[in-house]
């Protein structure tokens, strides 16, 4: 048993989940969110939905919307929230006065270019050295900025659950912090670093798990929960998700939003077996985990401190691995919006009569067409020839050394021995038997020239799955009309 089961058994685990709604939803996000949900499940606590959107140029409803609906596509439920710090300014402005009130935070009137421009400023405002009601008055008349008055020389540390101890100087910190803006004594709009430290305690968060970025926002909080004798929580920093370049995980590296996966036809499980291994491992070979299975071996010991490599070759071999796991009526169901999508069959699919492919046809292509499916998205380029004639040039047909007229030779040769065959015989065993004794016959035994003709006049497609499988799907009336066809290529 690690030393985190026999202590966390000890304490009520409360973590949280706090994005702002600011844009899509990232990767480096969800991964934040599932540690989360993972930790506070293994030990029997609560996970806590908070929306941080106190940023309100750039915080949209739909980012928020898309977040909401994407935890719930992966199956990651909150047990409590989601609250939203829009809701809760009047919490803040209790915090702040009393913060104001003892001397640690003050009004400042300056601008952020004017601190940037007087170098040193920050350290040496003289707005702090001002009696609280002279600048009250002030701010009656125009905006500030409410900052922490950061103590000179201080050392600030913290034993970080990953990464071990961490310290720092808080002459490093950039002088005098800003907590919150203010539009008048009454009107606060809290900022990331003071919001948080409130929120964590009013909510009663016992360990915040968060991304590395955040390592230098750590000593500012802890400054402000020393100031308001508030509890430490602990603290655990995860790795930054970087590209295959090593350079942290951005759009230039191909999609990076949780919705965009789900999109092209990755599956919820999938994703967040993929998403727990980076950055964490359970210490053994084993790779597929369903989510109870997580929550189980889910250890913050195991969590490296490096950055974790997004491998999109890796999540492909998680999906097609789902993907087979999958019943065939439900693979079905979940194909169908992006064979919609791609044309290939109407959106009242399946359609009671008439030509239209029956719900029978569709789930034997997909079965077909299953062990070498990486993804539903694009899944109508792979099989767009069950649905229409496909087009291709000619040249296709060539296989190795042989000439147009060999090609002919070749699928009327094929025609012949389909065409003999009744409906009711027409199948994958005896269509291979028939088939591979008509193409013991051709030159040098090379049993290509009748097989690649033949399978690329059917599909169009220089790789497919063999000729006999395609055969019995698409019946023998329409094999004889795709055969006829392509002598007519040729000829």
């Amino acid at each position: 048993m690690s030393i985190f089961k026999i202590f966390f058994k000890k304490e009520k685990i409360r973590t949280r989940f706090a994005p702002s709604p600011t844009g899509p939803f990232h990767i480096g996000s969800v991964r934040t969110a599932l540690f989360n949900f993972l930790f506070a499940k293994k030990f029997k606590g609560k996970f806590i939905l908070r929306i941080e959107d106190t940023d309100l140029e750039r915080s949209r409803p739909e980012y928020e919307k898309g977040i909401i609906e994407s935890l719930k596509w992966l199956n990651i439920h909150w047990d409590e929230g989601p609250y939203r710090q829009s809701e809760r300014l009047g919490t803040y402005a209790k915090y702040l006065k009393k913060l104001l009130d003892n001397g640690d935070a003050f009004y400042c009137f300056h601008s952020k270019k004017f601190l940037e421009e007087e170098a040193g400023l920050a350290h040496h405002c003289e707005f702090k050295k001002l009696p609280l009601e002279d600048l009250e008055k002030r701010l009656k008349k125009e905006s500030a900025v409410i900052r922490f008055k950061t103590p000179p020389d201080l050392e600030i540390a913290f034993t970080d659950l990953i990464r071990g101890k961490i310290r720092f100087n808080s002459d490093a910190l950039g002088g005098d912090f800003s907590l919150a803006k203010a539009e008048s004594p009454d009107k606060f709009l809290p900022l990331y670093n003071f919001a948080v430290v409130i929120d964590d305690f009013e909510m009663g968060i016992s360990h915040v798990i968060r991304g590395e970025d955040h390592i230098s926002n750590t000593p500012k909080q802890i400054l402000i929960q020393q100031a308001l004798k508030l509890p430490m929580p602990k603290y655990a920093h995860l790795p930054l998700i970087l590209g295959p370049d090593k350079s942290k995980l951005s759009k230039r590296h191909g999609a990076v939003s949780v919705d965009e996966y789900g999109e092209m036809g990755y599956l919820p499980a999938a994703m967040v077996n993929f998403i727990a291994f980076l950055g964490w491992n359970p210490g053994t070979d084993k790779e597929i985990f369903n989510l109870e299975e997580l929550i189980k071996e889910f250890d913050l010991n195991n969590v490296q401190k490096g950055g974790a490599i997004f491998n999109v070759e890796k999540l492909d071999w998680f999906n097609g691995y789902y993907l087979k796991q999958l019943p065939l009526d439900e693979l079905a169901k979940r194909a169908i919006p992006f064979l919609i999508k791609d044309g290939l069959i109407d959106s009242n699919f399946p359609a009671k009569s008439g030509p239209a492919p029956s719900w029978e046809y569709l789930k034997k292509i997909l079965e077909l067409e299953r062990p070498r499916l990486k993804k539903l998205g694009g899944i109508g380029e792979r099989i767009s020839y069950f649905f229409k004639i496909p087009k291709y040039e000619p040249k296709l047909l060539i296989w190795r050394d042989m000439s147009f007229k060999d090609i002919i030779a070749s699928l009327k040769a094929s025609l012949v021995a389909i065409d003999q065959m009744s409906d009711a015989d027409f199948n994958q065993k005896n269509l291979e038997r028939i088939l591979l004794k008509e193409a013991e016959k051709a030159k040098n035994k090379d049993k290509g020239r009748l097989l690649w003709p033949l399978r690329a006049a059917l599909t169009g497609l220089e790789a497919s799955p063999g000729p006999f499988e395609i055969l019995e799907i698409l019946g023998r009336k329409e094999s004889i009309k795709r055969v006829e066809t392509a002598i007519k290529k040729l000829a």
